[in-house]
């Protein structure tokens, strides 16, 4: 496991043969990653956020998976080891289940399946498709999963389950309850605005109110989606954005700390060194400090 505050590699062992990935990648760099994959493994790979390529044939091939796009892969004759880069301000979540359990959660009669047949066992599939909705609803929740490591395992269970389900079932309604506030993709994309615009007007962003009268969305569907597809309120998120900004400033040893909270928006120094210290558990000062050292 690997975690900071620009960019996170997570792995977690569902049950046996079932493993889910996730990757952040916030920095401004491309974020590399390998990861062994035997090739009794079926790979599901979702690209919530930004653009990923795949690496094949040590680097002679290359095959990229775009933003709300995924990708299928299984090779019962070769090994297919991840090698990904993640562009800058990437998100994924890869599945990884073993054929035998695969096998295992569909009934013999799952014949929209087509690698399922045994006459299909021996051969290599692979699928790269949009996905609706309500999967991006699931691949947040499995993403921003805030919960205790005791309860990890069960909930990724049922979130890796109703992927799954929700993956396969090609005739699927897009307005089903279980997605009461983002029932089509328009309103994903003006979830996805609301993020763009508190982002670029960050040092002075529009109340929820006016924000959700710029997107067109009641201000109930605003904050519950907002909730919904990253795993946060509208202003939590933006804080956690210019808190990574600020560590990042400093970083560059490029300004003082005062520098660093007016160009972040905050009118006072206090207020800035207050929300540092919460965020980090230091003073922006000292923080600078350490990093001048």
């Amino acid at each position: 496991m690997k975690n900071n505050d620009i960019s996170s590699f997570f792995e977690t062992e569902v049950e046996t043969g079932l493993f889910v990935l996730r990757l952040k990648n916030d920095s401004e760099e491309v974020l590399k990653k390998e990861y062994p994959v035997n090739q009794d493994v079926i790979q599901f790979h979702f690209c919530l956020k930004g653009q990923t390529n795949f690496i094949f044939n040590d680097g002679n091939y290359t095959f990229q998976v775009r933003e709300d796009h995924s990708m299928l892969l299984y090779n019962p004759q070769k090994a297919l080891p991840i090698d990904v880069e993640l562009s800058s301000d990437t998100w994924m979540v890869s599945v990884l289940i073993s054929i035998t359990k695969f096998h295992s959660l569909f009934s013999s009669d799952a014949d929209h399946i087509s690698f399922l047949s045994p006459e299909n066992k021996t051969r290599k599939y692979y699928d790269n498709l949009p996905f609706s909705s309500p999967i991006a609803v699931v691949l947040s929740q499995i993403l921003q999963a805030k919960v205790h490591d005791s309860m990890k395992s069960l909930y990724f269970k049922g979130k890796v389950y109703e992927l799954l389900s929700l993956y396969f079932n090609k005739n699927e309604d897009p307005s089903i309850e279980q997605c009461p506030f983002l029932v089509d993709e328009e309103n994903v994309q003006k979830i996805r605005n609301a993020k763009k615009i508190i982002l670029e007007r960050m040092t002075d962003p529009p109340s929820l109110e006016q924000l959700a009268i710029e997107i067109g969305l009641s201000l109930k569907k605003l904050k519950d989606g907002f909730k919904q597809l990253y795993g946060d309120t509208v202003f939590s998120y933006l804080l956690d954005h210019k808190m990574n900004e600020a560590r990042r400033m400093l970083d560059s040893q490029k300004y003082n700390v005062n520098e660093v909270g007016l160009r972040l928006g905050y009118s006072t120094g206090s207020h800035f060194i207050a929300a540092f210290k919460k965020k980090y558990g230091t003073t922006p000062k000292k923080y600078l400090g350490s990093v001048s050292s």
